[in-house]
């Protein structure tokens, strides 16, 4: 890795307005030189700050813009100037690393008070980084500026690049709550940092690596639970591999355990499990892999073996961690092999089946509409024909019901054109006989002969009715009748 000449100390003043108005010069004011690494202040302080490498931010620039050419003391109105502001120091000394270790960023937030509420730090996430807080991350701090002891926070991030190339973070925003020096009351700024750039390198002799893993240790082993070698149809057997690396996170690490093709067996592997721990700065951790192999028939092959290459930090060379493989035997009659299905024919008779659903559903939904109307209107027609009130009144009849018996013979009458088939004979006689034997002298309550009679008559008197309405319904036989032809006929001769 190589290291940056020196640390970059990045001071960022808050754009507050008090802050601003600090820097602007009033008449009468004498004019201050405002140099690159001093800050304008009140003459009752000394704001000289050494060690800051470099004064930058937003804050500081727009101080700095009207300090090229002056900067005025605090008024008495104004007792703030922009040395009274929180600042923001950004170290960061390492622009290089290699593809998942850490370079050590640290943000420290200083102010003149002291602050009410902790800063709200930034995330810094961004692609194909690993950004992580260690342990106490974050802690108190302070430090003298101006002979003044100003008190802080600081907070340290680990950025890992987790392939090779160029970096740049862009600016980042820290919020933070302090107190007024003369109100005490809580004042909010927002100091912002500068881009920071760096980049992930391969070490020589590692650019083959892939995938690139970088660590300090890097350990398998392997767990066969059960006899691979001696094996049922139903028996099955548990394959474990465990990865045990430190110097970089196991996140690292790529897929341990590579497909087992045997014929009879059937592989299910498991989730793979990742732990992580941080060993006073130094990232360690492990994964592992299970995969239960299921004997179904009879059959032989091998579980491959697995080997990774890795480079070596301590030593600088590319190393191979590797376990191996083992046969397995399964003795049994070899697994029935269902015949392998056309996916692709099964996914067009579906879609097929679906197009057919849809013209089916959307005819009817155009048909069933007018289909439902028109049976509504035959069913009215129905209930309302000559037929359907005939039928109704042979029930009655049958059933001897003598309440229904007579609205059923009105509603049919009502339906018959022309004579009124309540008139026939037949129909008189047989209603006179059912009221005589139920309510006439010495009745016996026996009218089941009128019933029969009214059974045997109602056809009758339905031809009668319906012949009837046909006859009316034809032309004259003679139209001299009234007129017509005779008439015409007689007027020709004369």
């Amino acid at each position: 890795m190589r290291r940056a000449p020196h640390a970059a100390i990045l001071l960022l003043l808050a754009s507050s307005p008090l802050a601003q108005e600090a820097d602007r010069p009033s008449a009468g004011d004498p004019l201050v030189p405002l140099e690159l690494q001093t800050l304008a202040a009140p003459p009752a302080r000394n704001t000289e700050r050494p060690g800051d490498a470099t004064t930058t931010g937003s804050a500081t620039e727009a101080t700095g813009e009207g300090g090229k050419e002056a900067a005025t003391e605090a008024t008495a109105e104004e007792p703030l100037s922009a040395s009274d502001a929180p600042v923001l120091q950004v170290t960061f000394e390492e622009t290089e690393a290699i593809p998942g270790q850490p370079l050590s960023l640290r943000l420290t937030v200083l102010a003149p008070t002291f602050m009410p509420d902790p800063p709200v730090w930034p995330s810094l996430e961004a692609p194909n980084l690993l950004v992580r807080l260690p342990e106490r991350s974050t802690g108190p701090t302070s430090e003298e500026v101006g002979g003044e002891t100003w008190s802080g926070v600081t907070r340290h991030y680990r950025i890992s690049p987790m392939v090779p190339g160029e970096f740049a973070i862009p600016p980042q925003e820290v919020i933070v709550t302090w107190a007024d020096p003369e109100t005490s009351e809580p004042r909010k700024v927002t100091l912002t940092t500068e881009p920071l750039t760096f980049s992930g390198v391969l070490p020589e002799g590692a650019e083959g690596l892939d995938p690139f893993i970088a660590a300090e240790a890097l350990e398998l082993k392997q767990e066969v639970a059960g006899e691979p070698e001696a094996m049922q149809p139903g028996d099955s057997v548990t394959r474990t591999i465990k990865a045990t690396i430190r110097g970089t996170s196991p996140m690292f690490l790529p897929a341990l355990l590579p497909p087992t093709d045997v014929a009879g067996v059937a592989a299910y592997p498991d989730e793979p499990v990742l732990e992580e721990s941080d060993d006073r700065g130094v990232l360690e951790g492990t994964r592992a892999e299970s995969v239960t192999l299921v004997a179904e028939g009879g059959g032989s092959g091998e579980a491959p073996a697995v080997s990774l290459d890795w480079y070596n930090l301590k030593s600088g060379e590319v190393e191979t961690a590797s376990v191996d493989g083992f046969p397995i035997e399964v003795d049994g009659p070899p697994a029935s092999s269902a015949e392998p299905r056309d996916w692709r024919a099964i996914g067009l008779a579906s879609l097929a089946a679906l197009l057919a659903l849809a013209v089916v559903a959307w005819l009817l939904r155009r048909l069933l509409p007018p289909f439902g109307r028109w049976l509504r209107e035959r069913r009215t027609e129905r209930l309302a024909s000559e037929g359907h009130a005939f039928g109704q009144l042979q029930r009655a009849v049958a059933r001897r019901d003598e309440p229904a018996l007579r609205p059923a013979l009105d509603a049919w009458a009502a339906k018959v054109e022309g004579h009124d088939p309540r008139e026939h004979p037949g129909v008189r006689h047989a209603l006179v006989a059912i009221g005589a034997a139920r309510y006439g002298r010495g009745a016996s309550g026996d009218a089941g002969a009128g019933w029969r009679a009214l059974a045997a008559a109602l056809p009758e008197a339905r031809r009668d009715a319906l012949a009837r309405d046909r006859l009316a319904a034809l032309p004259p036989l003679n139209p001299g009748a009234s007129g017509g032809w005779s008439a015409a006929i007689v007027s020709d001769r004369e």
